[in-house]
């Protein structure tokens, strides 16, 4: 009986030191399953606010070259892209009236010489008593409209004269010509003249930005055109109303422009300083995009051994990281390598 009792309790010990062990290497088996990570520390900094900005060159004034009233264009000068000075002739108009409104101006005069004789006569008779006050009245007032008759005669033939020969307001670019050589003047300019000395490029901030941009503070632009090439600008004006559709402010950038090297119509990238932050700055390989969205996450580490799957707003990339808006507090631990096998609240397992 002794025999039978002791042969029970060594089988029992046998099979809690069996289920003991299969416990211990299920529990190890789990360990060595859980996804092995790299890990880093990230905290916050200073982090210079760049505001960046795209748009097209304007030119700082534009001028619509057309005559006063229809005509037949009997010359074109220049063409469109040609550099223009002020005062240069671009268009010649047929002249065909000139000469009808210049003799309207020599009759005028002419009636003018000859009233100022008829005026002065009846001015001395009326001195020595032999005319009437009344008679020189009516002269005078004969004078004052042959004048005026003359001064019209003028302005007409000034204007004929103005609109038969066009001339460049100022110095700039061809950027526009909607005519040639025979055709009749109808609503569009004959020619449209642009000045590039300096240029402009509207940009839009939204609100939040608006507080930090001023007049007068600095710019750098760059174009497609010149590649990396760097060109300084200045912030002239801020809009003080908001656009209504797209809630931003309209902020214009000159630019010199003294080689003429920038034409309207360019594409330029505009870069404006808007102070610092204090933002928490993360390696690159620290964030995941989600697939088919624009949503960007990062793994944190937790002290229990999880991880968590956070949603971040990034910012700027810097070099090889990335400042971080929100999603991520300073000081927290980030997963940087093995996220591929991850999933939030996963427990994972550290490596150096």
């Amino acid at each position: 009986m002794n025999k039978i009792l002791l042969t029970s309790a060594a089988l029992a010990l046998i099979l809690f030191g069996a289920c003991s062990g299969a416990d211990k290497s299920e529990k190890d088996s789990k360990q060595d399953t859980a996804p092995v990570v790299k890990t880093m520390q990230v905290n916050d900094r200073e982090v210079n606010q760049i505001g960046n900005y795209t748009a097209t060159v304007e030119p700082e004034l534009i001028n619509n070259i057309s005559s006063s009233a229809p005509n037949r264009i009997k010359q074109i000068l220049v063409d469109e892209g040609m550099r223009v000075s002020a005062g240069q002739r671009l268009v010649v108009m047929d002249d065909i009236n000139t000469t009808s409104y210049r003799l309207q101006l020599d009759n005028a005069k002419a009636n003018l010489r000859n009233i100022e004789v008829d005026y002065n006569r009846a001015l001395e008779l009326y001195k020595i008593g032999g005319g009437t006050k009344q008679q020189v009245d009516q002269m005078e007032t004969q004078l004052v409209n042959a004048k005026n008759a003359v001064a019209s005669a003028e302005r007409t033939l000034l204007n004929m004269n103005e609109n038969t020969v066009l001339t460049s307001p100022i110095s700039g670019v061809v950027t526009a010509r909607n005519y040639d050589p025979g055709d009749m003047t109808g609503s569009l300019p004959i020619l449209t003249v642009a000045r590039t000395q300096p240029v402009k490029i509207i940009v839009n901030v939204s609100e939040s930005e608006l507080s930090k941009v001023r007049r007068g503070m600095p710019a750098i632009v760059t174009f497609d055109t010149y590649g990396n090439e760097i060109f300084n600008g200045t912030v002239t004006l801020v809009s003080p109303t908001v656009d209504h559709a797209s809630r931003t402010f309209g902020v214009e950038v000159t630019l010199s422009n003294s080689d003429n090297r920038i034409l309207p119509g360019m594409f330029g990238r505009v870069e404006l300083s808007l102070g610092t932050a204090r933002r928490v700055v993360v390696p690159d390989k620290a964030v995941v995009k989600q697939p088919g969205s624009g949503n960007h996450y990062v793994y944190v580490y937790n002290a229990d051994g999880t991880v968590s799957y956070n949603k971040v707003e990034l910012g700027q990339r810097l070099g090889d990281s990335y400042e971080l808006i929100s999603g991520v507090e300073p000081g927290s631990t980030v997963v940087v390598s093995g996220q591929s096998r991850l999933a939030n609240g996963m427990k994972v397992k550290v490596t150096k």
